[in-house]
């Protein structure tokens, strides 16, 4: 169709009307989101992976997401409609394509540095379909600078860039609630290389998200965005995680006064607990730190150390607690209630229980574990055994903020405990009920 040069209301006309193809490349856990979305709201949609069974599955209007939201019904009514398919062919996919977007994963080692091969290869496949006129849009969150390095690549088709269109929108969502989010949640934030892709964008993005756009003045600035979110909140959690570690010094409840300064509307501190996990808050600083040339990222890099440091200081306030009860971390059996690395989600990137779990191991405790997203595999895969009940344990670390943590009955979990040591790590226990049932218990920030 060509779709550079039109004005955002024709782009919104072209999309409401079925006009528009857009062709999103991966359908994970936000891909498939973001594709359904943009098929309900009248685009045709061709969905890209590389897996088979995945492409199979969407075909079929089945929906591989695992308890998101509203997106099984997306799914089965947009492919019935012909709005959604799927397929495996990224080349021919590009060619019917007027919008291209790239939601792989962007993968990275312990250190940040990305692994661009997914993120490339799309930019290969969309090369050998790009016509003129079309506009490629990156989703993936990547170290700022990368969108626009993909240009040599995309110019393969034998275009120039101005002949199409390159912009970077990042996704804003989150596991569980990537429907929501996609569609209202947050303003979404558009960044183009040049004024024409920009309208193109705004015209898309306008349909699709109830709050509208934020217009970046490039592509670059777009990136930081969603970057600098992520850093915003691993420094102001490490920042917690410092005071908190200074109220226990100082014999004072962090939760209290973090509570009472938080009235002030100029401050907001977050709340400290057991780490720092997922696939976005402990991996974006280290896209500023490997960027930085001429300054070392001093608040960044400390506060990353500091919520690395956490899971380890868990296991100290196991520690202290059992000796707080005459009895040693050896050969206790020590009950671990989380897995994964946030609440609601079964997903493990740098989660806290594996640090946990191996120094509670090193140190001679027998480690059990539970999590209700989870399996006896998944225990086994840390190195813990599966346990779904407080009989014979010692201690118990909770480590993720399940709904079903929140509302543990602590008069049978007192009943069947030895010797009632209980450390909070993501503070979903009320303090003088676990006391009144004579535990001993210990949450980042509060120790006396």
């Amino acid at each position: 169709m060509g779709i550079l040069g039109k004005s955002s209301k024709e782009v919104k006309e072209s999309f409401k009307s079925g006009e528009l193809t857009i062709t999103v490349f991966g359908m994970g856990k936000m891909g498939l989101p973001l594709a359904a979305v943009f098929a309900d709201k009248g685009a045709e949609v061709i969905g890209v992976d590389i897996n088979e069974n995945v492409v199979k599955q969407i075909n079929e209007g089945l929906n591989h997401i695992e308890k998101e939201p509203r997106l099984d019904r997306l799914v089965e009514k947009n492919v019935s409609a012909g709005r959604l398919r799927a397929t495996s062919d990224g080349v021919e996919a590009a060619s019917q394509a007027d919008v291209d977007v790239i939601l792989v994963p962007t993968l990275t080692d312990e250190k940040g540095n990305v692994q661009l091969g997914p993120v490339k290869d799309v930019a290969e496949s969309i090369a050998e379909g790009l016509e003129e006129g079309d506009v490629v849009v990156t989703e993936a969150t990547m170290p700022p600078g990368t969108t626009m390095s993909l240009v040599p690549v995309l110019e393969k088709s034998g275009l120039e860039l101005g002949e199409f269109g390159l912009g970077h929108a990042p996704e804003r969502t989150m596991t569980g609630t990537a429907v929501r989010d996609i569609t209202g949640e947050y303003p979404k934030i558009i960044g183009a290389n040049d004024d024409e892709t920009l309208e193109v964008l705004k015209g898309i993005y306008s349909v699709v998200n109830e709050k509208g756009v934020i217009e970046m003045s490039d592509v670059l600035s777009a990136e930081a965005v969603k970057v600098f979110e992520g850093v915003y909140r691993d420094v102001n959690i490490g920042l917690a995680n410092e005071l908190a570690l200074y109220c226990e010094e100082k014999g004072v409840d962090a939760l209290e006064v973090f509570g009472a300064a938080n009235t002030q509307p100029f401050c907001d501190i977050h709340e400290p607990g057991a780490g720092v996990g997922g696939h976005c808050i402990p991996v974006y600083p280290w896209f500023v730190m490997n960027q930085m040339e001429k300054e070392e990222a001093e608040v960044i890099s400390t506060s990353r150390k500091l919520n690395d440091l956490m899971p380890y200081h868990v296991v100290d306030l196991v520690v202290r607690g059992l000796n707080e009860k005459e009895s040693s971390v050896k050969g206790s059996n020590i009950l671990v209630l989380g897995l994964t690395f946030r609440g609601g989600v079964r997903e493990f990137m740098k989660t806290p229980a594996k640090p946990v779990i191996e120094e509670l191991d090193s140190l001679g405790a027998e480690v059990y574990a539970y999590d209700p997203m989870c399996s006896e595999k998944d225990a086994e895969r840390y190195g813990a055994r599966w346990k779904d009940d407080f009989e014979g344990i010692d201690a118990v670390v909770i480590l993720t903020d399940h709904e079903e943590f929140e509302e543990l009955d602590l008069d049978v979990v007192s009943e069947e405990c030895d010797t009632k040591v209980m450390v909070d790590g993501r503070n979903v226990i009320d303090r003088e009920k676990a006391r009144d049932e004579g535990f001993e218990y210990l949450r980042v920030g509060n120790v006396g």
